[in-house]
């Protein structure tokens, strides 16, 4: 297989049919379907099923995908190390939700402007789902929380947050005795705050009656300020809310009241993408 095939094989597959990955590649139609089919001679099987104007990954397709986005970033990487550590081609970074929204469009943009041959893809998804990814080779860094599996990856803190209840101004304080929420809004299982909330409820020998399940901080936040229930989520957030002056917020004790979150790659594979990001965020810090 040559790289090139891959690159086809990728556009073809990202970009969701022949007609937008030549367009992307700037190749006539013609030839992507002829390199496709190439590459599956070549391989000996199908990679895709052809439903009409669709292209559908077969199993084995799905299989060559996870190679070909491992195989084209070490090419890419290896052109830079080779080409005097530069950063360039494309970094696969993945994020939390919170951090993508709040913490990473300062450092992104200096990253952008700083690295200009470096195409930037954000993935965003709780901290076990990214752990996953970057072992599997889908990612080739990402801003987690603590706790990480510290022999599988290297890290330093990117950001430290400050996590706080948030209920309506209509519920009292939680520190009162029998004010502690009935009900839960939260991400699903995998994310820290949610552990963090679950912990607190916990320790004061307390279960929620209901947990709400959302998929963004805005609509959990829109929620508490009707009064359905509590959300823990990182101060940085309630920022960027309209209506937070009808919010209530709750400090945690110490102990509980700091979560930082940590840059991660796999060990001993630091990248110059991943690099050139490491040096933003600690300048950033300083």
């Amino acid at each position: 297989m040559e790289l090139s095939d891959l690159k086809i094989f990728v556009a073809v597959v990202r970009e969701g049919g022949i007609t937008r990955a030549a367009e992307k590649l700037h190749r006539v139609q013609s030839n992507v379907t002829t390199r496709v089919r190439q590459l599956e001679d070549k391989l000996n099987t199908k990679l895709f099923d052809r439903r009409g104007k669709r292209l559908v990954l077969t199993p084995a397709g799905r299989t060559l995908l996870d190679y070909a986005d491992r195989l084209l970033a070490l090419a890419s990487e290896t052109e830079a190390a080779v080409q005097g550590g530069r950063p360039r081609g494309v970094f696969r970074l993945g994020s939390m939700e919170s951090t993508a929204a709040v913490r990473l469009p300062a450092p992104l943009s200096i990253y952008a402007q700083k690295f200009p041959d470096v195409v930037l893809e954000l993935r965003t998804g709780n901290p076990t789902q990214l752990a996953n990814a970057l072992l599997a080779g889908e990612i080739d860094a990402a801003l987690v929380a603590e706790p990480v599996a510290e022999a599988r990856f290297d890290s330093i803190v990117a950001f430290e947050e400050e996590p706080v209840i948030v209920t309506s101004t209509e519920h009292p304080p939680i520190d009162r005795k029998g004010s502690v929420p009935g009900t839960m809004i939260v991400f699903e299982h995998g994310c820290p705050h949610r552990r963090r909330l679950e912990e607190w409820y916990a320790l004061r020998d307390e279960m929620p009656e209901r947990t709400i399940e959302l998929g963004s901080y805005h609509a959990m936040l829109g929620c508490v300020l009707t009064g359905m229930g509590a959300a823990l989520v990182p101060k940085s957030v309630i920022a960027t809310f309209p209506e937070s002056r009808r919010l209530r917020i709750n400090t945690l004790p110490d102990g509980q009241n700091r979560i930082r979150t940590l840059l991660i790659w796999p060990r001993n594979s630091r990248s110059p993408k991943i690099e050139g990001l490491r040096r933003i965020l600690q300048e950033e810090a300083a």
